[in-house]
């Protein structure tokens, strides 16, 4: 099965708490191959306040977080019973599973936040091969060449009318192949 994005609903304000205990349960019921990142969509907005304008970091959907997991039922079972946690969007209720997120809607969340949909550090390595999934090299494959993870950026050798070419894409542009 594979790891997607779900919607999980909780308390307002106990985000970050149900984040830490999720991944506190994750590691201690052995779910690591399962249950993988857990994030609170959060954006840095200016306030101004008195005439002295802040930076302050703003939840971006109150009640929610992210999770990315393979939906089985004892990864569900204990996301669903992690407290704090109220349920999944987009099940229907009694025990049916919730629908993930579709790719793109995950990339304009991450995205925002500086993050990509691939966990740069644990899926992605020189020689990889990907594929192009969005912009004017959709639909072809290619194998890393170098990553600029700050940047959001991958260097790719394609195959064009064969020869084999360098081309940079974004992060959010590419899936495992």
């Amino acid at each position: 099965m594979d790891k997607q994005w779900y919607v999980v609903n909780t308390y307002s304000g106990h985000e970050n708490k149900v984040k830490e205990k999720l991944e506190m349960r994750a590691e201690s019921m052995d779910m690591q191959d399962y249950i993988f990142r857990i994030v609170v969509p959060e954006q840095t907005v200016e306030v101004n306040q008195n005439g002295v304008t802040k930076q302050k970091i703003q939840k971006m959907f109150p009640g929610y977080i992210l999770v990315e997991m393979v939906m089985s039922d004892e990864a569900w079972y204990v996301v669903r019973n992690t407290p704090g946690v109220t349920g999944f969007i987009g099940s229907s209720g009694k025990g049916a599973k919730p629908t993930p997120l579709q790719p793109y809607e995950v990339d304009n969340i991450l995205t925002s936040m500086g993050i990509s949909r691939l966990d740069v550090d644990k899926e992605l390595e020189i020689g990889v091969n990907v594929k192009i999934i969005d912009g004017p090299f959709a639909g072809m494959f290619g194998k890393i060449e170098s990553i600029d993870a700050p940047n959001q950026k991958i260097m790719l050798l394609v195959d064009l009318f064969g020869n084999e070419t360098s081309v940079e894409v974004d992060l959010n542009q590419i899936e495992l192949a």
